[in-house]
């Protein structure tokens, strides 16, 4: 919910593109500073330590904004809400992981970012339609109240205790699950074009006088439900092979609608293909990216996979902010489509690196 309007907030507050995409990445930011830490707790602590105590941080940095009439205090409270986004959602994609059943990971993972999505996909379609009913508080008062009900729904989980023992080659600096990184850095391009839409596709759309950027939100969440129903269950049979390639060329295409977009009726097609190819790639990622790691270093894996999608979207909103300040919001999808061809340049290495690795002797 926050997505689309803290921008809209920032420049009630008199700011401009740069500072809206200072404002959503250095919340990505402190996320990718405290997961690899978040990791270690996870494995330490146990999961309902870092669990609650990420989301109630998140409550309380969420609620501050009401009270936001600078942007100091506004970078501070994002930053110090990054830290709660952080622990919490490494925490629960490392729940999700433990209870999943390893031959359904795929599958089960899918269905556990589902919820994630659907919130990313409404989330800023109920934001938009309440900001014109009330105001920032008010706003920002709901959002916090979103996040005690998480909180309340936390508590009686079935949490399992994290693995004893430790990894013969785990670094001194361990920061990062190193099996985890081909999956984790194909998901950075990906994200990175995330960052150009919830912050700056409303302004794209309402400068060119397109309407229906809430549909688009709808739209983007009812593909992402298609996707769920299937996604998962192709990378347990087929592997990455078979959700990569198709999704990145499904983003391709959306982004470049995007960047052409000359009706609403292109907008909803964007949304449709941009959900659908996100939908296919994410889950098996994610799975990927924990059945390359020891089950004693899942929390690290997750930690990584998360790591990078973070960094993907804050590094995507402070790059499109600065060229929306340079050039213009129609660059910004442009630039899009290329993340995500160099993704797919990326992947034919992953792939040239495997078929090596089969004729290699031994």
């Amino acid at each position: 919910m926050t997505l689309p309007t803290l921008p809209l907030f920032v420049e009630h507050l008199g700011g401009n593109d740069q500072l809206i995409g200072w404002v959503v990445g250095i919340f990505t930011l402190s996320a990718l500073i405290i997961r690899p830490y978040s990791g270690h707790l996870l494995e330490s602590k146990g999961r309902a330590f870092v669990y609650i105590t990420g989301l109630f941080i998140f409550i309380i940095s969420v609620g501050s904004y009401i009270f936001a009439a600078s942007f100091i205090f506004l970078f501070i409270m994002r930053f110090i809400q990054g830290i709660g986004w952080g622990l919490s959602t490494t925490a629960s994609g490392t729940i999700a992981a433990d209870i999943v059943p390893a031959s359904r990971r795929g599958e089960g993972l899918g269905y556990y970012g589902l919820s994630g999505n659907i919130a990313l996909a409404l989330g800023p379609s109920l934001g938009l339609i309440l900001v014109d009913w009330v105001n920032f508080g008010q706003l920002f008062f709901i959002c916090a109240f979103m996040g005690v009900i998480s909180l309340v729904l936390a508590i009686p989980i079935r949490y399992v205790k994290p693995e004893q023992g430790k990894v013969a080659t785990k670094p001194r600096w361990d920061f990062y699950e190193k099996s985890a990184l081909k999956p984790s850095i194909l998901l950075f391009f990906i994200t990175f074009t995330f960052g150009a839409i919830p912050s700056f596709l409303p302004l794209y759309t309402n400068e060119k006088e397109i309407e229906g950027i809430q549909v688009y939100f709808v739209i983007y969440a009812l593909s992402l439900m298609l996707t769920r129903t299937f996604a998962g269950m192709v990378y347990d049979h087929k592997g990455h092979r078979a959700v990569f390639l198709p999704g990145a060329i499904l983003i391709i295409i959306a982004m470049l609608l995007l960047y052409w977009l000359p009706n609403s009726y292109a907008l909803y097609s964007a949304a449709f293909l941009y959900g659908f190819g996100f939908g296919i790639i994410q889950p098996g990622m994610q799975a990927w990216a924990i059945d390359s790691a020891d089950k004693r270093r899942r929390g690290m894996a997750t930690a990584t996979f998360f790591s990078c999608f973070d960094l993907g979207i804050g590094l995507g909103s402070v790059v499109f902010g600065q060229i929306a300040h340079i050039f213009n919001y129609q660059t910004i999808f442009l630039v899009s489509a290329g993340s995500v061809m160099l993704s797919i340049l990326y992947y034919i290495t992953i792939l040239v690196g495997e078929m090596k690795e089969k004729k290699m002797p031994g």
